[in-house]
């Protein structure tokens, strides 16, 4: 009797999980059926969330559904992060995270709500935000310039920074410049920028966006970029190892994810509409008016991406000894 009702026992757990694997499976040809919420970690206007938009309504309108974008800004990212980690595996709430979120946070912060290796699938990189070496007219003539006065007298020259990714940014090129540069820590990007107009500092790391409409003026001046990639605004500023300057490429970037679990066909289906969107040439084109440049990449590049960008900070972070808490 008791092999007899454990054998009902064991027909009726199969019959279930039969009965879920079909409903998934449905529910993943369904898809997507309902709208899409895609969180942005951001306040509304800023270079992220302009991405997020402009990529989500090409793919919303390409997979015939709506996709919401929902700002959930605070804790340099880990409000938005943490909402979508704990959001169901279904492919209906996506996240549009930066290099701090994926990367920096985990060091940075000495408990983390989310893992974000363990807590995300990836879906694919979306763009990158190329970051410049900017002076003022007061300040060097060209990078070289500013790498022989930092070794002639590195305790004149001052490096401002507004973001942990330009904060960070500088630790690596100081190793270059030397490491008696002094650092000034600012309040975001635009205090860096008043600071470098002011002649506070004697040069800043900032992206395209910030830079961009005082360099036009005239009134700050590129000294190289920290990307290979070509910046069409700016084709003529050269790199890093154009400079002379040995450093890996160093950009803001973004990315495209799922809570962890998310059905692979969805991820799979996410990755063609997101490589899709951004091959488009109008996309293409009001994403470089906001300083970045379509980047994108398959599920598992972006997994083995972050990998490499950890193996990379965590040393500099330790080293600098950075921590928020």
């Amino acid at each position: 009797m008791q092999t007899t009702k454990g054998a009902v026992a064991l027909a009726i757990s199969l019959s279930c999980v039969g009965i879920v694997a079909s409903a998934q499976a449905q529910g993943s040809r369904d898809y997507p059926s309902k709208p899409v919420r895609l969180v942005v970690p951001f306040p509304a206007g800023g270079p992220t969330d302009l991405l997020a938009r402009v990529v989500s309504q090409r793919m919303g309108e390409s997979m015939r559904q709506t996709i919401v974008v929902d700002n959930k800004p605070g804790g340099n990212t880990i409000i938005g992060a943490d909402a979508v980690a704990k959001a169901p595996a279904d492919g209906y709430t996506l996240l549009m995270a930066v290099d701090n979120t994926l990367v920096m946070n985990q060091y940075l912060y000495s408990k983390l709500p989310y893992d974000p290796v363990k807590d995300f699938e990836p879906i694919g990189k979306v763009a990158v935000s190329p970051l410049l070496v900017v002076t003022n007219q007061a300040g060097p003539k060209s990078m070289q310039e500013l790498v022989a006065q930092a070794k002639a007298a590195p305790a004149k020259v001052t490096y401002g920074f507004g973001t942990f990714t330009t904060q960070l940014s500088g630790e690596l090129l100081k190793r270059t410049l030397g490491k008696d540069v002094v650092s000034v820590p600012y309040k975001g990007s635009s205090g860096t920028t008043q600071g470098l107009l002011s002649n506070d500092v004697t040069f800043t790391i900032d992206g395209i966006t910030s830079a961009l409409p005082h360099i036009e003026k005239g009134t700050l001046r590129p000294l190289a970029r920290l990307s290979s990639k070509s910046i069409p605004a700016l084709a003529s500023v050269p790199t890093l190892a154009d400079a002379g300057v040995k450093v890996p490429d160093i950009d803001v970037w973004m990315a495209l994810l799922a809570p962890k679990g998310t059905p692979a066909d969805i991820v799979a289906r996410l990755n063609r509409e997101l490589v899709q969107a951004l091959q488009a040439k109008d996309v293409q084109e009001k994403l470089q008016s906001a300083g970045l440049l379509a980047d994108p990449s398959s599920p598992q590049a972006l997994r083995s991406f972050m990998a490499s960008e950890a193996a990379r900070w965590r040393p500099v972070i330790e080293e600098a000894g950075i921590k928020v808490d």
